[in-house]
Formats: structure tokens, sequence, C-alpha cells
């Protein structure tokens, strides 16, 4: 047993220091243990930050048919949620799958704290307010479909950080503003949806169209309602 020098207290809680620290012989789960009693932090935190995320991203919606119900924010990763799919070497979230389920509510930051999120498919809900700027520093994203909600503003400008995306739907919203010119920087885009939106009118989509190849151009779809005369 170790030569105790003096206790400490906790929340009342006695702990005794041994005298000579380094006599302890701890393991790495021991050492965490530890630190986590030391520090009041459930061990699961520390391995489960994107789960926080995604249950942060959970309880900003509405979700009448109980969609949501397996997102268990105690569980040590979400990889066994519905509707989440991971990586299956290192449980990093690659597919968040949440389209046509009748959510209303609003998005906030928290889904850029995935940042291996490759598929973002979250169209034909109820979804309002504006798409938050930080969704621009998901760079491995490939795909986001954002149809048919209700978000307005503008789209945000950071979307020109998305290198990887071939596929941008947001069609069918109340969005805004004019298309901001770093669209023209996705040099891998296929499809480009912002048709049925409010955008000014003429939108510098002209300067747009002319970056994409002619080969893939008939998939970028510009036209719609307040987007005239881009596209024929």
């Amino acid at each position: 047993m170790l030569p105790v020098k003096d206790v400490v207290y906790i929340d009342g809680s006695p702990i005794p220091v041994p005298s000579n620290i380094q006599e302890l012989k701890m393991s790495t789960l021991e050492l965490l243990c530890l630190l986590c009693l030391l520090l009041q932090c459930p061990l699961s935190s520390l391995s489960n930050s994107e789960g926080d995320a995604l249950f942060a991203f959970s309880r900003r919606l509405s979700d009448p048919n109980n969609v949501l119900q397996s997102w268990d924010p105690t569980l040590v990763n979400p990889c066994t949620w519905l509707h989440v799919t991971c990586d299956s070497n290192d449980n990093n979230v690659l597919r968040l799958d949440l389209g046509d389920y009748n959510f209303s509510g609003t998005l906030g930051p928290e889904l850029a704290q995935l940042p291996s999120l490759q598929y973002l498919q979250l169209y034909g809900n109820n979804l309002s307010g504006n798409i938050p700027q930080e969704l621009g520093s998901l760079t491995n994203l490939i795909g986001m479909d954002l149809s048919r909600n209700k978000f307005e503003g503008s789209i945000p400008d950071s979307f020109g950080n998305l290198m990887s995306l071939k596929f941008l739907w947001l069609d069918d919203n109340e969005l805004s503003g004019t298309i901001p010119k770093s669209i023209s920087l996705l040099k891998n885009l296929v499809v480009f949806n912002v048709s049925n939106n409010h955008f000014s009118n003429p939108p510098p989509g002209d300067a747009i169209a002319q970056s994409f190849s002619m080969q893939s151009f008939e998939n970028k779809k510009f036209s719609g309602a307040g987007v005239k005369g881009v596209v024929p």
C-alpha cells in the first residue's frame, strides 16, 4: 500500500494523495477514469464528440414521427443510430440521411463538427431559417441536398470551400440575394440546382455558368422563379 502524505477533498469526498506520485502504477484506463472523476466529466463524452454534435442538432428539430428516437447520447458513438452511417474503421460519421421525414426547426453550427461527413440529406422537410455558414467547413462533402424546405437568406459564401462537392440541391426554398461567386470555384460540381427560390434578378449567374464545362452544364439548373434568363 502506498504511503499517504495528505488528503484532499473534492465535493466533500476525501481523495488520498500518495507521498510519491511516481510510485503509482496505473493503466491508461485507470488514469482516464481518475481524470474524469476529478473533472466530473462522463467517460463517454471523451469519445462521443460527433454524437454530441448530432444530438445537439436533433434538439433543434421537431420530430413528429419519432424518427430520431434511437439517437441515444449516452452511447460511445452514434454509429448505431438510425439514419447515420459511419466509417467502419474509425467510426467517423460519413452520411446523414434524413430526407422526407417532416422535420421542422432550424440548422445550427453543430453539423460542422462532423469533419468526415460526405453526404448530408435533409430534403423534403420543413426546415427554416438561414443555412449556417459553418457548413462550408465540411470539406469532405460530396453531396448536400437541402431542397424542398423553407430555408431563407442567402447561400453561404463559405460553400466555395467545398472542393469535393459534386451534388448541391438548394431548389424549392425561400432563398434570396445573389448566387455567390465562390460557387464557381467548385470544379467538381456536377449538379447545382437553385431553381424556385427568390434570387435577385439578374443574378451573377452568367459568370458562374461559364465556369462549368458544357458536358455537365445541362445538370446545373439555375432556372426557376427569380432566376430567369441565366440558362435557356
